[in-house]
């Protein structure tokens, strides 16, 4: 495991003793840019909510609220300051006007589902709420799928840790959550979006 990231046991010690505030503000700040294993601490809170350590419901409201909130935040910096930067510094990176108006047809058409199923990828769920924003996306669309998407990678990992406790936080304990490893699921992430994509365009035609 990457030597920053705190152990199973100072999670869960962490969790005891600050309860679901903390919680709340961890998923929020992992959401826009914090290196948090969120996956991995959820499926802790969800082994103490099994145990009876942590209440159920405020557990699920602060993961949930921190999640949405953090998104939320995501997208707003991309809507003001996405925005801003590609104004006045996108020409030195080849980013113009044109290119943010296609950005911005393409999310509308496809980049809502990347806000739904993100979640479940390390490292494109810190851009989607971003990018989301940037491409000006209506906000009724992004809150469906944003919030949505955050509903059910929550429910997931918590239930995961709620129902087979133990035997997952040993799996985790014994997983390496390398380079290597978040290459592989962004490369399958991205694979699955093209064919996704490629089928829709070929029934249409």
């Amino acid at each position: 495991m990457l030597e920053y990231l705190p152990s199973l046991e100072t999670l869960a010690e962490w969790l005891l003793e600050h309860g679901s505030l903390a919680l709340f503000i961890v998923m929020a700040l992992g959401i826009i840019a914090l290196p948090v294993p969120e996956e991995t601490l959820m499926i802790v809170t969800g082994t103490l909510m099994g145990s009876g350590k942590l209440y159920i419901i405020p557990t699920i409201i602060a993961a949930y609220l921190g999640s949405i909130c953090g998104i939320t935040v995501s997208y707003i910096l991309g809507r003001t300051l996405g925005t801003y930067f590609v104004h006045k510094y996108g020409c030195w990176v080849g980013m113009k006007q044109a290119t943010l108006d296609k950005i911005h047809v393409w999310f509308d058409c496809y980049g809502k589902w990347a806000l739904l199923i993100g979640y479940f990828v390390p490292g494109v769920r810190h851009f989607t709420g971003f990018t989301a924003g940037t491409s000006l996306l209506d906000f009724r669309l992004f809150v469906v799928f944003a919030y949505t998407g955050a509903l059910v990678w929550v429910a997931t990992f918590l239930s995961i840790g709620y129902f087979f406790g133990e035997y997952c936080v040993n799996h985790c304990r014994n997983f390496e959550l390398n380079a290597d490893n978040i290459v592989l699921l962004i490369i399958i992430f991205l694979a699955v979006a093209a064919i996704f994509f490629y089928y829709r365009k070929t029934r249409k035609i």
